[in-house]
């Protein structure tokens, strides 16, 4: 999917792909746990949005014992990595971003200590 342009943008147009690419392009990498609390969204959602994604070639994937992690693709077209960027500058102080921030930002037990998926 690296160029296909009609995918990278069909992956922006749903709300909640957007909203965790966003939070990936602000913090970096991810787990399942971090998004499904900022999203306030159930688990199995959040997985197959993120499966999405990968499948597309947006994101890519590491698993930790039996947590999941993602992080945007660094391989994309620079014009891609640059729309992420430019949409999120745009955004920061935004409904539902900066709630989505907030609620990242004030989760308990955050992945680097322990996880809790």
């Amino acid at each position: 999917m690296l160029n296909d342009t009609d995918t990278f943008f069909k992956m922006l147009a749903d709300r909640t792909r957007l909203r965790c690419l966003l939070l990936m392009q602000a913090e970096g990498e991810l787990c399942v746990c971090e998004l499904t609390h900022a999203l306030n969204l159930s688990q199995p959602k959040i997985s197959r949005h993120l499966a999405h994604l990968r499948e597309a070639g947006v994101l890519v994937a590491r698993r930790n014992a039996t947590w999941m992690y993602y992080r945007i693709n660094p391989e994309l077209e620079d014009w891609m990595l640059q729309t992420l960027q430019t949409t999120l500058d745009a955004v920061r102080q935004s409904e539902p971003f900066v709630c989505d921030r907030q609620l990242l930002d004030n989760m308990a037990n955050r992945p680097g200590l322990e996880c809790c998926a």
